[in-house]
């Protein structure tokens, strides 16, 4: 049996090393391949957020400063009746701090923590957040789970101001049967007066609602917001009559995007 000679044997191991190489750069082009494919299904896409309020709430929106703008900022605060507030605007947690008393909302539980047990007075899960829907008005008018609807505008010293009814899907929030009016000045579109229902306590729905009016703003940061508001008597047959009470004073006011520390909204006295 005749043997190949060397010449025939080198000729074949060049072959064998040239389908080797060629193999091995075929693999390596095909990972390459499979490494960019992952990394495109990897990269997520943005998710635009469809908002469904009206388009004349919109208005209002841009002229108290922009939805947009509000919704990059991160946290909320200012004094009032001798506290300071300050809420997340996204979690919506909050943190109200006084001279005998401290209590808040950490994402989770409502906490409240006092030098004694008569220094803070009211219903700490009602309380916390209660200021801040009044203040951030318009904003949060924006939230999730809102069904907009029609409502009478409301007449005041010779003035017509259309307003939009503001209910909440169920299980929205702790009073879902809570209803909110706002009414806005016709031209300027800026928000004039919040009418509101409480239904915390009784856990029905309410057909009298209080009306409070939004006319001393001032510019914080960018945004339109109040400077006081005032609660005003109705007769019985819904007219305005007068302020019910001197107004509630906001001060120290301020919107930022800056982080807040992990802890700040925990109780500090655990």
């Amino acid at each position: 049996m005749l043997r190949p000679n060397r010449l025939v044997q080198n000729q074949l191991l060049k072959m064998k090393k040239a389908i080797a190489l060629s193999i091995m750069a075929l693999l390596a082009i095909s990972c390459k391949q499979e490494q960019k494919t992952e990394t495109k299904k990897e990269t997520p896409k943005e998710v635009v957020k469809e908002d469904k309020f009206p388009k004349v709430l919109g208005e209002v929106f841009e002229k108290h400063g922009g939805l947009n703008a509000w919704r990059k900022a991160n946290f909320v605060s200012y004094k009032v009746n001798g506290e300071e507030h300050t809420t997340e605007l996204k979690s919506r947690k909050s943190l109200i701090t006084a001279e005998k008393y401290a209590l808040g909302f950490d994402g989770k539980d409502v906490w409240l923590s006092q030098k004694d047990t008569t220094a803070f007075k009211g219903n700490p899960e009602f309380y916390h957040n209660l200021y801040f829907y009044f203040y951030a008005m318009p904003f949060v008018l924006a939230d999730d789970g809102i069904i907009y609807s029609e409502t009478a505008p409301l007449e005041f010293e010779g003035v017509s101001y259309p307003g939009i009814k503001i209910s909440y899907e169920a299980n929205v929030g702790v009073s879902p049967d809570d209803n909110y009016y706002i009414y806005y000045h016709p031209e300027t579109k800026q928000m004039a007066w919040l009418g509101y229902t409480v239904t915390y306590f009784s856990k029905k729905p309410a057909e009298k609602f209080n009306i409070i009016r939004y006319n001393d703003w001032e510019n914080v940061n960018g945004f339109l917001l109040p400077k006081s508001i005032t609660w005003f008597k109705k007769d019985d047959n819904g007219k305005l009559l007068e302020p019910a009470r001197d107004p509630i004073q906001f001060s120290s006011a301020l919107v930022s995007q800056a982080p807040l520390a992990d802890n700040f909204f925990k109780n500090q006295q655990k």
